[in-house]
């Protein structure tokens, strides 16, 4: 099971004011500020606690606490609520100096106009639509990314809204932090799983370590036959085994050997403090088999990871499990396999040779060692299953070459037509929104990759938001989507991003 990844953090609510109004209205404010960030605590929909840090008036204090916020581990983000109006001329160093992520919730204290008691007092309580626009004109002249958040604090829609937010808070503060162990190089002569780790750092934060297969084969030479007989028996609980994996069966040997693999894959991967990492099989030096349920079950536990070498999408999958977390659907590394075209709509059948997590399987999977084509290994252990239906996405994030694209087609996964019984990989069977047609050839226009990270706990609208905070552009492929306007827009960003 996935460890918990907003454990320890917080979002700082901090409250814009100033002294025109006099002492004892500030001290309401503060009354008021705590009761929302208190009322928003209590919200389901948001899941990282929500802490009043303060009411600043001056330039001085927004410098001071946007400096604290800086330095200060725990805080995640920053929540900004323009109480009156505050000029904000006097917000230009705080945020200038700023490293974490805002959201500027435009709200105020009180719900509805109180039409026979207003009076002046009630107003000078209550002026954030002025105040916020104030605000809000200042950020925007300089140039900043943030989340603008509309509606009363107490309102179900303003809190999922604020929710969905803080969950795309964490998915960056998780790449500012991560790290991501990549075992041999990439598939050899692929472009796509190629790129800029330099780059990469400098834009999204996390480190990509390089490390020989022999590296993890000692790992691996250290699990006792004790460690594989308890994995072995866990799988026999979490999945349906076939029988060439039974105790007495004829593959059941290869089993104990993925056992040891995921053990030693999973040791290796906790010392170094890496949640993301990539195989390939074109490097498996020592090793017996290419790890397939091993990648599985650690996908499940919330780990990163991107086949063939590709460190962007082992990556990307780490930072959309947290994105997600505790949220039903699941994400997995994904690979569109093959179309189907069809006079009732086109498909595209999505699989990779081992390698898609469980967590968006319909049922219990399958648990078969099959064999596989390429490696030139011993048949590996997989997971065998077929994708929930409902709405998903597929997520592309690619390198350039001096600069980071974000590729999302939004889709609508179905139950396959028939039976797959010669195809013994995990699969999703979806059509993509607007059409095939359309949304291929503007995946394609894009240049987004093969190789994808498809989600149904993560929505377009938080990946757009995360694009915001890392300042890359963002494509989005969904039911409205125009193939001329695509194309627009692509030759726009080759400006705007250049």
């Amino acid at each position: 099971m996935m460890k918990n990844p907003f454990q320890g953090y917080q979002i700082w609510f901090i409250t814009g004011s100033q002294h025109l109004y006099g002492e004892e209205i500030l001290s309401e404010v503060e009354e008021d500020s705590r009761r929302i960030a208190e009322g928003l605590n209590l919200s389901e929909q948001v899941p990282v606690e929500i802490v009043f840090k303060r009411i600043v008036t001056t330039s001085q204090e927004i410098l001071q606490v946007s400096r604290e916020a800086n330095m200060d581990g725990q805080c995640a983000g920053i929540v900004l609520w323009m109480h009156t109006f505050s000029p904000a001329k006097m917000w230009i160093a705080g945020l200038r100096e700023l490293r974490k992520p805002f959201a500027h919730l435009h709200t105020q204290f009180g719900r509805a106009i109180p039409w026979e008691t207003i009076d002046m007092d009630y107003m000078n309580l209550h002026q954030s639509a002025h105040g916020g626009r104030e605000f809000g004109h200042m950020v925007s002249r300089m140039r900043m990314n943030r989340q603008v958040i509309v509606g009363h604090w107490q309102d179900a829609a303003v809190q999922t809204e604020l929710g969905s937010w803080v969950r795309v808070v964490m998915g960056y503060t998780e790449a500012r932090t991560m790290k991501v162990a990549r075992f041999g190089d990439n598939m050899r002569n692929v472009a796509v799983t190629e790129g800029d780790k330099v780059a990469a750092q400098e834009r999204f934060g996390y480190l990509v370590d390089g490390y020989g297969i022999g590296d993890l084969k000692a790992e691996i030479d250290r699990v006792t036959e004790a460690q594989a007989d308890a994995l072995v028996e866990a799988y026999a609980r979490d999945y349906v085994l076939s029988p060439e994996c039974q105790p007495q069966g004829p593959r059941h040997l290869t089993l104990r050997n993925e056992a040891k693999i995921e053990i030693g894959l999973r040791t290796f991967l906790e010392k170094g403090g890496y949640t993301a990492f990539t195989t390939t099989f074109e490097d498996l030096h020592g090793l017996p088999q290419l790890p397939g349920l091993a990648v599985q079950r650690l996908m499940a536990d919330g780990y990163g990871f991107g086949a063939e070498g590709d460190w962007k999408t082992s990556a990307f999958t780490r930072i959309c499990k947290v994105i997600g977390y505790g949220k039903p659907g699941g994400t997995s590394f994904m690979e569109d396999y093959t179309y189907h075209f069809s006079d009732s709509g086109d498909k595209v059948l999505g699989a990779h040779m081992l390698e898609v997590c469980p967590s968006i399987a319909k049922e219990k999977p399958l648990l078969s060692v099959q064999p596989l084509g390429i490696g030139g290994k011993d048949d590996p252990a997989r997971l065998i299953f077929t994708a929930a239906s409902g709405p998903a996405l597929n997520a592309s994030l690619i390198d350039l070459g001096g600069r980071f694209r974000l590729v999302v087609n939004t889709v609508d996964t179905i139950e396959p037509e028939q039976q797959l019984p010669r195809l013994p990989v995990a699969c999703a069977l979806w059509e993509p929104r607007p059409n095939l047609s359309v949304a291929a050839a503007a995946w394609i226009y894009a240049g987004a990759a093969h190789h994808s990270v498809y989600s149904r706990n993560v929505s377009a609208e938080q990946l757009e938001m995360l694009a915001a905070m890392w300042d890359i552009e963002m494509i989005l492929i969904d039911k409205d989507a125009n193939l001329r306007q695509i194309r627009q827009e692509l030759r726009w960003n080759e400006a705007a991003y250049r």
